[in-house]
């Protein structure tokens, strides 16, 4: 099995900054594409930021030039960098991978069980 594991999530003042972390773990040979996600209270979860395998990134226009998405491969693990954080920020954060398992699966996409996000005075 597969598993997503965020961390790093928390309260934090408007302007601040966080370090959200996700961790994959089980049975994977690759990872493709990994992504974050938010779901304001009363909202659609919304796309956030998107990292291929090979490092390329992109944005949502409400996060561009604040949030930075890395990862590191051979610890399959992703981050998301968040500095000048605004209240409508505040929503809980999913991460997702697109994993192969084995050279006789396909691609399957799988989440983590989200991590919330509070920007406050």
């Amino acid at each position: 099995q597969v598993q997503l594991v965020e961390s790093g999530g928390g309260l934090v003042q408007p302007g601040g900054s966080l370090r959200l972390s996700c961790a994959a773990s089980g049975s994977i040979l690759r990872i493709n594409n990994m992504g974050w996600y938010r779901q304001a209270p009363g909202k659609q979860r919304e796309w956030v930021a998107v990292i291929t395998s090979g490092g390329s990134t992109n944005y949502a226009d409400s996060v561009k030039g604040r949030f930075t998405i890395s990862r590191d491969n051979a610890k399959k693990s992703m981050y998301l960098q968040m500095n000048s954080l605004k209240p409508e920020d505040t929503a809980v954060y999913y991460c997702n991978a697109d994993v192969m398992k084995s050279p006789w699966d396909v691609m399957v996409t799988y989440w983590g069980q989200g991590t919330q996000v509070t920007v406050s005075s």
